[in-house]
């Protein structure tokens, strides 16, 4: 229990100071201030006006006249995706945009300003600020650090300060690659290029900390979020794990985030699970091994595994509605016997059951139903994981040759239901 107590202690102490730094400005979600707080929704969706102008906010001080070019951009943005102004807000939006960039040429006071020179401006910018926040230094440092799979308070807070300094390079990167469409492809062009061709294949320092996440970062290494480093939710993460026993991904299946290819990643493929239920329902399971394993009171070792225990628990809790309901009807589970399924199925077949509660919209609120949508599925399931290839389920196949869960299974369900 004291393990337990010393554990929480850490969260909640974790949470409150990423709270506080949030506040501030520094936190997962920064909040925008000015006119970048005022970014209409349907720009906003769309875009990342708000984190460009958030940035030339924070950087106004120190160069006004990169501030202008961002500020500028953003408005190329705004007008670009809503020419017309017909959005709600827009108009006033982009009014009051252009009168904060006539405030910013005005203080140029004469100077002459050439927008030829923008590119290489913001480009030596751009290099100043990496250099004197050591952005490649200190994420070096970090990395280390999260495979050493330690974890401090200093640590913490100095990743959370680091995150409104990356915030700000993602925002200057994204206008440079903008702008870098016309500039001298033998010269600051080139030069943008190579960099841009570098941080997409070590994006951790831009995006890592950045990338949105409910209670556990599973898309990308977080070091600002004590939780991943806890033995039980390490050894979650492991146990959803992609083995060499479960059927081939196809080559062209891409993996999302910064992480290795696990149980969600195959029924994506193979029944169309949209996206955000796959993120939103790995944290879940993630969650619910790492709680039941945390009840057992184990002592973890170096390498975190879960105990079978654990697992039993997270099934017959989740599929105990299913079982009831087939023991009423008189109907064969979709397992021959709870001896007979290794972890691995137990933990496909839970997954699989809050994948489409996650995505069944009204028709969740009929549990019968939901336990009829698990029992066919959890069929094709078994059949797919005994081939060594991935085939998508015959079951999710739409006319035009996609897989959607969505589209061939709940559709009609609602469909039928709002008649």
């Amino acid at each position: 229990m004291a393990r337990v107590y010393d554990n929480w202690e850490r969260l909640v102490r974790a949470t409150l100071n990423r709270e506080q730094l949030r506040t501030a400005g520094l936190g997962h979600e920064r909040i925008g201030s000015g006119i970048a707080g005022a970014v209409p929704p349907s720009l906003g969706r769309t875009s990342n006006i708000d984190a460009i102008l958030q940035a030339a906010d924070e950087i106004q001080d120190e160069n006004p006249n990169v501030a202008r070019i961002l500020c500028e951009q953003a408005y190329s943005m705004a007008q670009n995706l809503d020419p017309n102004s017909d959005g709600r807000g827009v108009l006033q939006f982009k009014t009051g945009l252009m009168s904060i960039i006539k405030q910013k040429l005005a203080k140029r006071e004469n100077v002459r300003i050439d927008r030829n020179q923008d590119i290489e401006q913001l480009w030596e910018f751009y290099k100043l600020y990496k250099r004197r926040h050591r952005v490649d230094d200190i994420q070096r440092q970090e990395q280390n650090l999260q495979e050493s799979g330690t974890f401090s308070s200093e640590l913490e807070l100095r990743s959370l300060e680091m995150r409104k300094v990356i915030a700000t390079l993602r925002a200057l990167v994204e206008v440079l690659e903008a702008l870098s469409k016309d500039a001298d492809p033998e010269g600051v062009g080139r030069l943008i290029k190579e960099e841009l061709q570098r941080i997409k294949k070590a994006d951790a320092a831009l995006s890592g900390e950045l990338t949105p996440y409910n209670i556990v970062p599973l898309e990308a290494p977080s070091l600002t979020n004590a939780i991943g480093f806890f033995p039980e939710v390490r050894g979650a993460i492991s146990a959803i794990r992609y083995s060499e026993q479960f059927p081939r991904l196809p080559a062209d299946f891409e993996i999302s985030g910064q992480r290795d290819a696990d149980m969600f990643d195959l029924l994506e493929y193979v029944f169309g699970f949209q996206k955000d239920n796959i993120r939103n329902q790995r944290e879940n399971i993630v969650l619910a091994i790492a709680n039941a394993q945390a009840r057992l009171g184990i002592p973890a070792d170096a390498d975190p595994k879960i105990d079978e225990k654990a697992i039993n628990e997270v099934f017959l809790k989740v599929l105990d509605n299913y079982i009831k309901w087939c023991k009423y009807l008189r109907k064969r589970l979709a397992w021959n016997s709870f001896q007979a399924i290794n972890r691995d199925r137990k933990l496909f077949l839970v997954s699989l059951y809050f994948l489409i509660w996650g995505e069944a919209a009204n028709v969740r609120f009929l549990p019968e139903c939901i336990c009829y949508i698990f029992h066919h599925m959890a069929k094709e399931l078994d059949a797919i994981l005994d081939h060594g290839e991935a085939n998508p389920a015959p079951s999710c196949i739409t006319e035009d040759g996609s897989v959607s869960f969505l589209d061939k299974i709940i559709r009609p369900i609602y469909e039928t239901m709002a008649l």
